[in-house]
């Protein structure tokens, strides 16, 4: 049996690369009465790693991206000078009152 010449930044390396899933329930009973359940799940992983599963929550949280609260504010104020515009427009079928 060959011993594995694995370093801890290897081990490392490839569970970032990979990502590996942690899942468990852990319940609390007293007398047949289930007082507490957690369900744990976890996924460790490189955030590029991540992104290709599928999960880029923290591009949106403003905590941890503060250009997409900017971004955010930009689209509603952007929104509400559409609305005032389109409420000056006419209305379509000969009325010249605004809607």
């Amino acid at each position: 049996m060959a011993a594995s010449s694995d370093s801890l930044a290897d081990i490392l390396e490839r569970v970032l690369d990979k990502g590996v899933v942690i899942a468990g329930d852990i319940g609390v009973s007293v007398v047949d009465v289930e007082l507490l359940t957690l369900r744990i799940r976890l996924f460790i992983a490189s955030a590029q790693t991540a992104r290709e599963m599928g999960m880029d929550w923290w591009t949106n949280d403003p905590f941890f991206a503060p250009n997409a609260a900017r971004a955010e504010v930009g689209a509603t104020d952007l929104a509400a000078r559409v609305a005032e515009l389109e409420a000056r427009l006419p209305v379509p079928g000969g009325k010249e009152e605004p809607r």
